[in-house]
């Protein structure tokens, strides 16, 4: 792929537009704005380059030569957007991502879509042409601020912004939850009057008054109208609310689960372990841990376990499995459902009580409940490791997981590699800082490549990183791959599970046979492509995998930059393997015919 490269407008300023302030040039607004970026915590910056972001080019080029922020270069604005999404989640920061002007801006929506569902704190620098050229016809030229629309408030600066509100704008975009777009009009001076690379770049200095952190201050307050109002407060501030906040507490005695879905964090194990309920925790869950956590839960929810329910306390983003969606939709149960970080609580079904605090308990409940779970599930993941058919994509998935010790790293893709760990990951233990993550917010396989690199370059500490895709979504973006020689890489095992297609449509109602004339072409999608010869092209390490044991010993060991391994499995009886883990939880849990 060829690098974005805009032409010049060759335009000249006519009488009538707004006058600069003296000495800002579109140069030394792109410092400024980088300056704040810097001061506000912002230490990775991924660049899609292009002519008209050549300010924000140099001054980030230099920034990074001097070791006070990293640079990312990416060709590709879609893989930069989630890229920088992927630093996003491993470092916890806020980070940048920096286009040019046109359709570089537009590459990054399925990445402002992810972050705004996920609350993740991306910052959008797109460079832009000045306001005159808009409706011009200009090359390059279109109505890019506020491009993103509802997914991310957008702030548009031109030279002639003021210093205070140029700093409340990007102290707001690096504190809100969620993406922020600041479109940056340069006119004219893209480049620094002396080629001296010493003067691309100076740190600034964070002395009392840089920041408009204050919501008191009147810039930062329109600026936060802007944003919605969402703003993260500094984390003393944060642990002061926690403990000021006003949990609510729940009784005992109704039968309870807690679903944990994405991004739920520990709280929704520690309810459960305190009220003694069975935990159905999704592998992204962050919750995923401990003897309160039901591995085979989704298979159980089938059997008349379900029926016996009688309250449900939802914490994160649950998305994997209709019998859950099901569970927490259902009108005839008491549903509880907390808040996540962008205000959201997930309720699909419009029948729960929404909780701004996961609530609280006075003790543990009657063990006889969770003990009918706990006994269910043992019984059914040993059934299911015996009778488990060899290589299998469930197999592979065990592996993988088993893979996941203390300390480690997981990105796992959507689709069926994270419904096949939610059936085959044993709870892990606690207390050994697992980081397992993947983009559910959409559920989309867009930039998973991307944000696998971005989420091993974040968390640095990780005793290893592995990444779980399917061959779809690791194509889907191939060029994440594509990395120069001078790009910061990280140590990185992409295990890819191979099966020619789109596998998870094979379990869906368009998988009957009754659709069999048209299913391989419209939702198969067989592509035969090599992925040995993809992965040689891009000078990346390859392995094809065919034996689990050799899976186990691969991912046992540290590679050194990103490899792959592609593990080849057949898709052609995912519809019969779904039948048959139904069956084993219902040999399980026999059906009890009540009627008289």
């Amino acid at each position: 792929m060829v690098a974005r490269r805009d032409e010049s407008d060759g335009g000249t300023t006519p009488s009538g537009t707004t006058t600069a302030e003296p000495g800002r040039t579109a140069y030394g607004l792109g410092l400024r704005l980088v300056q704040e970026l810097w001061l506000n915590g912002v230490r990775d910056v991924v660049l899609a380059p292009g002519s008209r972001s050549a300010p924000l080019a140099l001054a980030l080029h230099a920034a990074d030569g001097d070791g006070d922020l990293r640079l990312h270069v990416r060709a590709d604005e879609r893989s930069a957007g989630f890229l920088a999404l992927g630093l996003v989640t491993g470092s916890r920061r806020p980070v940048a991502v920096v286009t040019t002007s046109g359709t570089a801006v537009g590459n990054l929506m399925p990445a402002v879509m992810e972050a705004h569902h996920t609350g993740r704190q991306l910052v959008v620098v797109s460079a832009d042409r000045p306001d005159r050229l808009r409706g011009t016809g200009a090359n390059q030229t279109t109505e890019q601020a506020g491009i993103f629309g509802v997914f991310a408030p957008c702030h548009d600066v031109t030279a002639a912004t003021g210093e205070v509100e140029l700093r409340a704008a990007v102290a707001v975009a690096c504190t809100r939850q969620g993406p922020t777009q600041l479109n940056l009009q340069l006119d004219g001076g893209l480049l620094p009057p002396d080629p001296d690379r010493d003067t691309w770049w100076h740190r600034p200095d964070p002395g009392p008054g840089t920041h408009a952190d204050d919501r008191n201050d009147p810039a930062t307050e329109g600026i936060l109208r802007l944003a919605g109002g969402e703003h993260r407060k500094d984390p003393a501030t944060a642990e002061r609310a926690r403990g000021d906040e006003v949990r609510p507490r729940l009784a005992l005695g109704p039968r309870t689960v807690v679903v944990a879905g994405d991004g739920a964090g520990p709280a929704a194990r520690l309810l459960a372990e305190a009220a003694n309920w069975p935990l159905l925790a999704e592998p992204t869950s962050g919750a995923r841990i401990g003897r309160q956590a039901i591995r085979t839960g989704r298979l159980l929810l089938t059997t008349d376990l379900r029926g016996d329910i009688e309250r449900v306390v939802v914490v994160g983003h649950p998305t994997l499995s209709r019998p859950v969606t099901a569970l927490i939709s259902d009108p005839g149960l008491e549903v509880l459902a907390v808040r996540g970080p962008g205000g959201v609580a997930t309720d699909p079904g419009r029948v729960a009580t929404v909780l701004d605090a996961v609530p609280t308990v006075e003790g543990p409940d009657d063990p006889a409940w969770f003990d009918a779970w706990r006994d269910a599930d043992d019984r059914l993941g040993d059934l299911i490791d015996r009778e488990l058919s060899h290589p299998s994509p469930l197999a592979v998935a065990a592996v993988v997981g088993r893979a996941v010790v203390g300390h480690a790293t997981l990105v796992v893709g959507s689709s069926n590699p994270v419904r096949d760990l939610d059936v085959m990951a044993s709870p892990w233990p606690p207390h050994e800082h697992r980081f397992v993550v993947g983009n559910r917010g959409l559920a989309g396989i867009d930039g998973m490549v991307s944000t696998a690199v971005g989420v091993a370059l974040g968390r640095t500490g990780a005793s290893r990183t592995i990444a779980y895709l399917g061959d779809l979504t690791f194509l889907h973006d191939a060029n994440g791959l594509l990395i120069g020689p001078e790009e910061p890489r990280p140590d990185l095992t992409l295990v890819v599970l191979s099966d020619d297609g789109g596998a998870i449509f094979t379990t869906l109602e368009q998988g009957d046979r009754r659709y069999a004339s048209a299913f391989e072409r419209v939702f198969g999608t067989p592509h035969g492509t090599d992925l040995e010869a993809l992965c040689a092209a891009h000078r990346t390490a390859y392995e094809r995998v065919t034996d689990l044991v050799r899976l186990g010993e691969a991912l046992d060991e540290q590679p050194s930059g990103i490899r792959v391994l592609e593990v080849p499995v057949s898709r052609s009886d995912r519809r019969d393997e779904a039948a048959w883990l139904l069956g084993l939880a219902h040999r399980v849990v026999p059906h009890q015919d009540t009627r008289r």
